[in-house]
């Protein structure tokens, strides 16, 4: 099956990128990527308002 010309472009792409990455330690590669959490900021909230709130409720229970 023949490329289509936009296949052909990404192909390009794709080998220029891999070609940079010869003969350099994964480190060096690493380097470049930034760091994502697998937690969405939403959830680190959530979770922060179950623990400290739950703990700021109880205090507030406490004093009242």
């Amino acid at each position: 099956m023949a490329q289509t010309p936009q296949q052909r472009k990404a192909n390009e792409r794709f080998a220029k990128r891999e070609e940079t990455k010869r003969g350099k330690p994964d480190a060096a590669l690493a380097k470049r990527h930034k760091f994502k959490s697998p937690v969405s900021p939403i959830w680190l909230i959530m979770l922060a308002f179950v623990v400290f709130g739950g703990i700021v409720f109880e205090l507030i229970r406490l004093f009242f």
